[in-house]
């Protein structure tokens, strides 16, 4: 009789399969990046097919040669940070205006009861209209493109921030009264949860606002930017420097558009919202 020994067997493992959520962003990017291409192919084939005039319509490839070139230039950074600086400035200062402003009124009925027509009358009103009365004030200087910014942002989140104390639940405020918490509690425990989604929603949305008056100031007010150069080149008939500036607008908006929704996300991550993308 002979003992039998049975040797381990060895199992491969299952291969590695992606999450949904991995494949669903690989899908994104990839098309993200079929779409830049199939632009800059159309973009190129136009000046040659005749579709519009090459003079004033360069191709793709010249255009980001001249992108290329002017990444080398001290001055063309000293204008991108002056830029992004109005643009900081004049976000920040929206941005605390409307969220101060925005919890009071939203907080007190009667408030918001006798600032619902000015609100509706101000709002409308183009930022731009005001750019003659902002050098009236301040002359062409950059507190005159504040101006702009600030009243473009600040409308961006304010509504957000007045629709978001409104949403707190009827209930949970019953509730906290009951329990006796103050003014100042309810505020920072109910109040701020509630409309914090909102204000983030305000917040990137003013950010992409601040930095098209940012540009549309320097462009028409002349203080030193993005905006003036576009201008200065336009003058001296430099198209390809027009249309490589204008990509960098273009850039600048989405890097704004990404930093601003990482911080949207990064900040409601316990918020159903958010929660609920990871999810799908």
């Amino acid at each position: 009789m002979t003992a039998t020994v049975d040797s381990p067997m060895l199992v491969a493992a299952p291969p590695r399969r992606r999450s949904p959520r991995r494949r669903r962003t690989l899908r994104k990017a990839a098309l993200g990046v079929a779409g830049i291409v199939g632009f800059l192919i159309v973009w190129q084939l136009l000046p040659p097919l005749g579709i519009v005039a090459p003079r004033y319509f360069p191709t793709a490839t010249a255009t980001l040669a001249q992108l290329g070139q002017e990444l080398r230039d001290l001055e063309f950074w000293r204008n991108v940070g002056r830029t992004l600086t109005a643009w900081g400035i004049g976000l920040l200062i929206a941005t605390v205006l409307a969220t101060v402003l925005g919890t009071v009124i939203g907080l007190v009925p009667f408030l918001r009861r006798a600032t619902h027509t000015t609100v509706e009358f101000l709002r409308p009103i183009p930022s731009v209209a005001l750019i003659p009365l902002a050098i009236l004030m301040f002359g062409l200087r950059i507190e005159s493109a504040l101006v702009i910014i600030v009243y473009a942002s600040f409308w961006q989140v304010f509504i957000q921030v007045l629709y978001g104390v409104a949403d707190v639940d009827a209930v949970a405020r019953d509730t906290a009264r009951s329990f006796g918490l103050s003014r100042g509690s309810r505020v920072v425990n109910l109040v701020f949860p509630t409309a914090l989604p909102y204000l983030m929603t305000g917040l990137r949305l003013a950010a992409a606002v601040a930095l098209i008056l940012a540009v549309t100031a320097e462009m028409f007010i002349g203080n030193p930017g993005i905006g003036r150069a576009i201008m200065v080149a336009q003058n001296a008939g430099q198209w390809t420097t027009v249309y490589a500036l204008v990509v960098v607008t273009g850039l600048l908006g989405l890097l704004v558009n990404l930093v601003f929704r990482a911080i949207e996300r990064r900040s409601l991550s316990w918020h159903q919202s958010v929660r609920g993308e990871d999810v799908l």
